[in-house]
């Protein structure tokens, strides 16, 4: 089935691929929903997630850039996921090409308005791309383009929404015995104890030093998300759970228990460029069923595939 792209009014793109489809708005560079073969949605966004400026769009996978919580002077969690990107009309050429049966690219530079905050020229790029699998591929360039000579450091997530069925029987597997900074206890330090990370009540963790492969399993629905990731070494693990679910706007008293953020991210050591230099990462997701029939689950086996 060949590719194609629709634009609409509402400043979004979607495109599919053997009937895995995923949609991209250019409000934030941001993807919005991802569905596999089944029709299946398989990314969360909420009932009262808005999709125009000013407030960004509670879902899909916002794009965090420069900043990432209160890591500096910027809104929480940069300026990149409140703007409205464009269609890269002239992309870097990428190896992949040949897998990528359908792919959209984008991009965001820099503004008079936004240097009066971010005083840096920059080339923020992003490809969305299904593989031949359906497996949702993103890859973003940033490059710095300053004709001053300085340099620039940044931080950048993939705050990726994940879909799940009941918050209280999924699991996340890879990042036992890691280091930890919890945003719940003023950013201290700790060591995961636990064999795989599960959620009954609040959390919001940065994982450091993460391994490439993580695995979220949905047990109720039978279903393991893989993620994969290059360039990004730590993982942020959140859900507001329900006092906090209560007192966001944008977001569903009880939609808490369907989602659950996984973000491929660098947080604890920010990235520095100098005029010219580019930096790139990538995150990969897939959807399979899980290969388990009980409560026993095997990490290992999950984590090599592929």
């Amino acid at each position: 089935m060949q590719a194609k792209i629709y634009e609409s009014i509402g400043g979004n793109s979607t495109k599919d691929y053997c009937q895995t489809k995923f949609k991209v708005y250019l409000y934030g560079g941001q993807v919005t929903s991802w569905k596999n073969a089944h029709g299946e949605e398989l990314l969360f966004v909420s009932s009262k997630a808005s999709f125009r400026p000013p407030r960004a769009i509670r879902g899909g996978i916002p794009i965090c850039f420069p900043q990432l919580k209160s890591t500096g002077s910027l809104e929480q969690y940069g300026f990149a996921r409140n703007r409205i990107w464009s269609i890269d009309l002239d992309p870097p050429p990428s190896p992949s090409d040949i897998s990528h049966k359908a792919y959209v690219d984008l991009i965001l530079t820099h503004s008079e308005e936004d240097m009066k905050i971010w005083p840096h020229r920059y080339d923020c790029r992003l490809r969305v791309a299904l593989g031949p699998t359906g497996d949702l591929m993103l890859t973003s360039r940033i490059r710095n383009t300053n004709t001053d000579g300085k340099s620039f450091t940044f931080r950048f997530a993939y705050q990726t929404y994940f879909f799940v069925t009941d918050i209280s029987e999924v699991r996340v597997e890879g990042l036992e015995t890691l280091d930890y900074l919890d945003n719940l206890k003023n950013g201290e330090r700790f060591t995961e104890q636990e064999d795989a990370i599960t959620f009954e009540s609040e959390v919001d963790k940065v994982y450091l030093s993460t391994p490439t492969k993580i695995a979220i399993l949905d047990h109720e629905r039978k279903r393991t998300f893989e993620l994969r990731k290059d360039g990004l070494p730590d993982a942020v693990v959140w859900n507001p759970w329900d006092k906090k679910a209560k007192s966001m706007a944008d977001f569903g008293d009880n939609e808490y228990m369907h989602m659950l953020c996984v973000e491929a991210a660098c947080v604890e050591e920010p990235i520095t460029l100098k005029p010219g230099e580019e930096w790139k990462g990538r995150q990969e997701i897939s959807a399979v069923p899980s290969s388990y029939c009980s409560e026993q689950l095997d990490p290992l086996r999950l984590l090599l595939r592929g």
